[in-house]
């Protein structure tokens, strides 16, 4: 197994290590500015999160500039991708900072696309990440960040912050998955008319 895709297992190693901050109740101690108060397992969660989100890139970067590109890193990545976003927008419901609907949103936009790429590939096309795709997970990020750490430090000033970007990555995300079907609607077309 190469570098590039042990990058990638390790982020998928760290999904159950952000879950485990996240939820489970430790005592580790709180961050207090102004009013709003952050517990450190928050904290900890969150810089996981941004650890595992960084290694994205970082994998990708790796593969195409070693020519490291294999079958099973271009299906681990994008499993790796679905499994951290999807895990942090989960436990974001538990922890009720961010509303099911739009957890539902993101998720299905996910799985929609992976079946076009599955779709596409059994054709023998392959549809790469789009501009509006990475930007889709930027937004994400941000988001799920923000919510993590409570919209810490922005409440403080009272800017909903993580509000602003919940609802940006909601119209990314949906805008981008318009974006891959309409692209790529040959690929759907082809396949119908087999």
């Amino acid at each position: 197994m190469n570098l590039a895709n042990k990058i990638t297992l390790v982020r998928i190693f760290l999904v159950p290590v952000v879950m485990l901050f996240l939820l489970v109740k430790y005592d580790l101690g709180r961050v207090q500015l102004g009013n709003e108060v952050i517990t450190v397992s928050e904290i900890i969660a969150a810089l996981i999160f941004i650890l595992a989100a960084v290694t994205d890139g970082l994998d990708g970067y790796i593969a195409r500039k070693k020519k490291l590109v294999t079958n099973l890193g271009k299906f681990l990545d994008p499993l790796a991708d679905k499994l951290l976003i999807s895990a942090a927008l989960i436990s974001l419901v538990e922890m009720q900072r961010l509303d099911a609907w739009i957890a539902i949103v993101i998720i299905s936009r996910e799985f929609a696309v992976t079946g076009l790429r599955l779709v596409a590939a059994a054709e023998g096309h392959v549809i790469a990440a789009s501009a509006m795709g990475k930007l889709k997970t930027i937004v994400q990020i941000i988001a799920i960040v923000a919510l993590m750490l409570n919209n810490f430090p922005f409440s403080s000033i009272s800017l909903p912050f993580s509000r602003i970007f919940v609802w940006l990555a909601v119209i990314v995300t949906v805008w981008s998955g318009v974006d891959y079907f309409i692209k790529n609607k040959t690929v759907i077309r082809f396949s119908k008319s087999r």
